[in-house]
This record gives structure tokens, C-alpha cells and sequence, in this order.
């Protein structure tokens, strides 16, 4: 099977933790598109989603699935996203997409993660994909200092030529070359670097469930 294919199975497999008449949240990046082509099969089950990025909310609103802002809800069941690692605890590096900060918010107030992603990206140790920090545009060099000083190789990410600007009009540092033993004591002290927005660690608050993709079929993980 293909790494899509992968994706599309997970995506359809997800379909079962969504509760009909509820809104749902939903994430970024290329596996949760495969998932909202898949919603948008069955939106008449449900009440609306919640949007991690802008490109999500266009992506739902084309399957003509309702758009709810996240400040007029009370409770949600769900939320579904992908991940580019997962370790076996549940812990994830997010940001792949650009869209960690918003993603960890909406996470935040579902009852339930449900990650959805391929078997190359469940890992012993996190650290192999470079972990995205989200930080404001005047404090990019403050907070590349800072995570040279822990270990790490920090990249500004680009697009186009020009710095790669977040849905919160902020920059994105790629930090590279970490081992990640600890994810949730990572976590805390990245986010207390002044600067930071948010990091795309997902441990303190990490998946509680996970769907992989595999040749044999979707393998399901609980946490």
C-alpha cells in the first residue's frame, strides 16, 4: 500500500469515534484532509466541526460541513488530527504543517485526541523529525540562542523566499538534531522561553488513541 493509501484507511477508521450530532474538531495536514474527505461523506451526522488552521476551516466548509469558532462552544467530544512522530506513550512532535499552535488549543478542549497516521510514524524516541516552535517574528534570534544552548540545530522555516508566516502572523523554528527522553519536561521548558507561542510537543496533553496505517491493516494503540 501506499503511504495515501495508508492515510485514506486510518481516515475512514477514525469515522468511528465520531459522535453523531456533535461537533467535532479537526486538525492539519495532509492525513486529516484524507479525514475531512471522509467527514464530508457523512456530515448530516453531525452537528459541525471546529477548525485547527484556515486551510482546514475552507477544506470543511468545501465538503459543506459547518464551521463552528471555538469560542461559541461549550464541550466537544473529539478531536482528530495526524502527527509527524508518535512514540508508544501517546507523545507527539506536531507543526509539520504549520499549524501546532491552534491544533494544541482545539485539542485542548476535546474530550479525546484520536491521532491518525501512517506506521512510519510511530518511533521508540522522539526527536528524528526537527520540532517546530512557533514563536513571535522579533524574538526568533532570542529563541534560537536558547535552543542552540539545549542541544538543538534551529532553522527558520521558509516559503517562497520569505520567513513562513503562521495563521497567528507568527515565524516558525524548525529545531533539529534533539532527543527527546523526556517530551512533557521538553514541553514545559520550551514553552517558557520568552517568545515561544507554542511548541509542537504533544506529551503533557498527548493522544488517547492512535490509529496507524499498516500493510496488514489499521493497527489501533491506546494510551
Amino acid at each position: 500500500m501506499t503511504q495515501d493509501e495508508l492515510k485514506q484507511a486510518v481516515a475512514r477508521a477514525a469515522l468511528d469515534y465520531v459522535v453523531e450530532g456533535r461537533i467535532i474538531g479537526v486538525g492539519t495536514g495532509s492525513t486529516a484532509n484524507f479525514f475531512i474527505d471522509e467527514l464530508g461523506k457523512i456530515r448530516d451526522r453531525i452537528k459541525g466541526a471546529v477548525a485547527s488552521s484556515e486551510a482546514t476551516a475552507t477544506r470543511l466548509r468545501s465538503h459543506g460541513i459547518t464551521v463552528f469558532d471555538l469560542n461559541d462552544i461549550d464541550a466537544m467530544p473529539v478531536y482528530i488530527d495526524g502527527a509527524d512522530e508518535i512514540n508508544h506513550q501517546g507523545a507527539m512532535i506536531k507543526g509539520g504543517g504549520g499549524a501546532l499552535t491552534r491544533e494544541k488549543i482545539v485539542a485542548s478542549v476535546a474530550d479525546r485526541f484520536v491521532c491518525i497516521a501512517d506506521g512510519s510514524k510511530l518511533v521508540d524516541v522522539l526527536g528524528t523529525f526537527p520540532l517546530p516552535v512557533e514563536v513571535i517574528p522579533m524574538a526568533v534570534q532570542s529563541v534560537s540562542k536558547y535552543l542552540s544552548a539545549m542541544g538543538a540545530m534551529p532553522v527558520l522555516r521558509m516559503k517562497d523566499g520569505q520567513p513562513y508566516m503562521t495563521d497567528n502572523a507568527c515565524h516558525i523554528i524548525d529545531a533539529s538534531g534533539m532527543r527527546i527522553t523526556e517530551p512533557a519536561a521538553m514541553e514545559s521548558k520550551i514553552n517558557d522561553i520568552p517568545g515561544v507561542v507554542s511548541v509542537g510537543l504533544f506529551a503533557i496533553r498527548g493522544a488517547s488513541v492512535c490509529l496507524l496505517g499498516t500493510s496488514t491493516g489499521v493497527r489501533r494503540l491506546e494510551f
